[in-house]
């Protein structure tokens, strides 16, 4: 029997060779987060409010800035960020929710991902889907697994000489 897609989220599923307590620190440190995902004002608190600017998919009707609310969390397992559209006027009115789920296993961890809230009566809605599905699974899975990979240099050079230390922060992921 073939599984029906579900044309309301996207699910990513990724083995990621790195302790659970290393993605958890990469999620939610604001510092970190910055460096591979998107620079914003993260805070990890419920019902805490920020922005995140991305790039602009006109396309999909998405003007590349998103409110975000940490709507809840357990330590360590899981983070729930409500998204929306900081400007619905240019765009389409979204209700986004992204969980990431973390569990162990092995030497690693295995990072859920999901992004559910998409309308699949509306076509612009359903174009954002395939495209940020394909941004998850590719660019940004690929851009977290490089960050984790260098975190343990970062760590290091985050010393005496902090993180805008010379010695190669910039290409440390996306965000720097």
């Amino acid at each position: 029997m073939t599984r029906r897609e579900d044309l309301t989220a996207v699910h990513v599923d990724q083995f990621l060779p790195h302790p659970p307590a290393k993605v958890w620190r990469a999620l939610t440190e604001p510092e970190l987060l910055a460096r591979w995902f998107m620079p914003g004002d993260f805070r990890l608190e419920v019902g805490h409010r920020y922005t995140m600017q991305a790039i602009p998919m006109p396309a999909t009707g998405f003007s590349g800035t998103i409110a975000a609310e940490v709507l809840a969390f357990e330590p360590g397992r899981m983070l729930r960020i409500g998204w929306q559209d900081a400007d619905p006027d240019q765009g389409i009115d979204v209700d986004w929710t992204i969980t990431w789920t973390l569990h162990p296993e092995g030497r690693g961890t295995r990072l859920l991902l999901d992004h559910e809230g998409f309308d699949p009566d509306h076509p612009l809605q359903q174009r954002a889907r395939t495209l940020m599905g394909n941004g998850w699974r590719g660019g940004i899975m690929r851009s977290l697994a490089a960050f984790l990979d260098r975190l343990d240099r970062l760590d290091r050079l985050d010393g005496p000489d902090g993180p805008d230390d010379p010695r190669g922060l910039a290409d440390a992921g996306t965000g720097g």
